[in-house]
């Protein structure tokens, strides 16, 4: 991602920005569009990750669909190019001027999370004259070993609906005379490693299906989420994710009838170590015990660390990464007026000093989308490869 010549055009610039390495970002997407395409496995990108227009022009043309969470992220979806065959509407909480726009756009398929949204979508699709496609997000309750602030499949979480609701779906289903039922959807949540997860929601997976199959119900789309996750530590060695094993366990451990498609809404594993957030040092404080990098950066352009307690790797891109001798242990900071503002601390980097260019890696997913005003910082940038 960083050689010579991109860090010495990142002198040049003025910090911080997020700098995005679009060869990385397509390298990604054509892996996971092989491993998935081997299987005829439908990909919608979850624009929740990151929704920079030049990273959505390049998923838009490997075919990808998206998978989105707002009203304004099904338009934004729209406007740069996604099919609106191939959109998807999710979200516990869609609001009613969300769902009208959405009907008005003729989009795939709406995610439901609950009985009494069936209820309202129904209602406000009659009045347009409209009847579209519904899948129904159903809780697993299969954990996904992760941080729990990102676990979203089981029954104390506020994302989908319970297995103990189902008979209370059926019944709506039957008297929804403007919905077209064609699926159900899970999602466990995110940064998942451990591909037992997978298998294990597979295994529930088939469960639900059968439940709604031996109810008369017709299931043509099954809906297996995302959640793959991305190796944070590592950024340099393990850049594009094990695609083929991901997918590979839905294909051996999902009964899949025919005439059934598999759907899936991937957002971290494409973009997240396409970008990183590169700062300057704006000061170095020494103290007797610790050590201080303090960043033109901070929880405005990246709260990830300080909301999840996420790690990123933090590099020195201005002094060598194998001058080890004069190693120093550092907090690294932002400027903002919170205590929270900090990276990470006692992050071993060579000596460093101010105006050093810092890049804090695998900041593509949640990290511009997350960006505020607190302070009344400035808008980051983006930077793109040459």
């Amino acid at each position: 991602m960083f050689n010579d010549n991109v860090i010495n055009r990142f002198r040049g610039l003025e910090t911080p920005f997020y700098y995005y390495d679009l060869d990385l970002l397509r390298r990604t997407l054509a892996a996971c569009s092989q491993a998935s395409g081997k299987y005829g496995f439908h990909v919608h990108y979850a624009m929740k990750a990151n929704f920079d227009g030049q990273v959505l022009k390049t998923i838009q043309s490997y075919g990808f669909g998206a998978d989105c969470v707002s009203g304004n992220e099904v338009l934004t979806a729209l406007k740069y190019g996604f099919d609106k065959n191939k959109v998807v509407f999710a979200g516990v909480g869609k609001s009613d001027k969300e769902i009208k726009a959405s009907l008005d756009a003729d989009i795939f398929c709406f995610n439901v999370e609950s009985v009494q949204e069936m209820e309202v979508i129904n209602e406000l699709a009659a009045a347009r004259g409209k009847k579209p496609r519904i899948a129904i997000r159903i809780n697993p309750n299969v954990d996904a070993h992760t941080h729990h602030y990102i676990t979203t499949g089981l029954d104390e979480n506020k994302f989908g609906i319970n297995t103990w609701q189902l008979n209370d779906v059926a019944e709506q289903l039957r008297k929804s005379a403007n919905l077209e039922f064609i699926g159900i959807h899970f999602h466990v949540g995110s940064q998942i490693t451990d591909m037992e997860v997978f298998k294990s929601l597979c295994m529930r997976i088939n469960e639900i299906q059968t439940w709604f199959e031996d109810r008369g119900f017709t299931i043509k789309v099954l809906n297996a989420g995302g959640g793959l996750g991305v190796d944070y530590y590592s950024p340099d060695n393990n850049n594009v994710a094990d695609f083929e094993s991901y997918f590979k366990v839905f294909h051996d451990f999902l009964n899949v009838k025919p005439g059934q498609e598999v759907h899936f809404e991937l957002g971290r594993v494409l973009v997240a170590q396409s970008s990183a957030l590169v700062s300057r040092v704006l000061y170095v404080k020494n103290g007797q015990r610790k050590n201080f990098l303090v960043l033109d950066a901070g929880m405005t352009e990246l709260i990830r660390p300080m909301l999840y307690q996420a790690y990123h790797q933090i590099d020195n891109l201005s002094r060598s990464p194998e001058n080890v001798i004069d190693a120093v242990k550092y907090d690294v900071v932002g400027p903002i007026c919170e205590s929270t503002d900090c990276f990470r601390k006692d992050v071993e980097l060579p000596q460093s000093y101010r105006g050093d260019i810092i890049a804090v890696r695998t900041a593509g997913a949640y990290g511009q989308v997350m960006a505020s005003g607190y302070n009344l910082r400035d808008s980051i940038q983006s930077v793109y490869s040459e």
